[in-house]
């Protein structure tokens, strides 16, 4: 009778033991959640040209470092909105090259937004269409390996 209150007792254990490692991993998969937390992600960017000393520039202040003509970075397969501003004293287009991606002509002032869906990897130049191609940087477009696709040496670990 002891030895089976024993048995009992220890099964009962290791079933609850169980079943709250059943549970953790139910609810930590997401499944018991009443709104889904998977948005469609988004790289917001925002530029501004600028006139210094007759030369035209671009810079980043928003989503992007600061200093001039920055090297832009997107991902494949997620939004990339550009918001593009003339703070200038001239007119200015923003052209990308390889997307056959630009503004309308921007006068001082206006502002424009380009919704960019890239689907491949690549460099592309951005360059100043106003009156004639200015070369002004580049934008990066890189492809971001989720973590079940990752091939390496610590696999198990992700």
């Amino acid at each position: 009778m002891l030895l089976t209150n024993k048995k009992i007792v220890i099964v009962s254990i290791i079933g609850a033991i169980v079943a709250l490692v059943v549970m953790i991993a139910f609810v930590g998969q997401g499944n018991v959640r009443h709104v889904t937390i998977f948005w469609q992600e988004k790289v917001e960017q925002t530029v501004v040209f600028e006139d210094i000393d007759g030369k035209v520039q671009l810079r980043g202040i928003l989503g992007v470092a600061g200093e001039p003509n920055p090297t832009l970075i997107s991902r494949t397969n997620f939004a990339y909105l550009l918001t593009v501003v003339n703070n200038g004293d001239k007119h200015h287009r923003l052209y990308i090259e390889g997307l056959n991606v630009r503004t309308d002509l921007l006068a001082p002032g206006e502002q424009e937004t380009l919704t960019i869906l890239p689907t491949v990897e690549g460099t592309y130049n951005y360059y100043d269409e106003r009156e004639r191609l200015k070369l002004l940087g580049q934008l990066k477009i890189v492809s971001v390996v989720p973590s079940d696709e990752f091939e390496g040496i610590f696999k198990d670990l992700i």
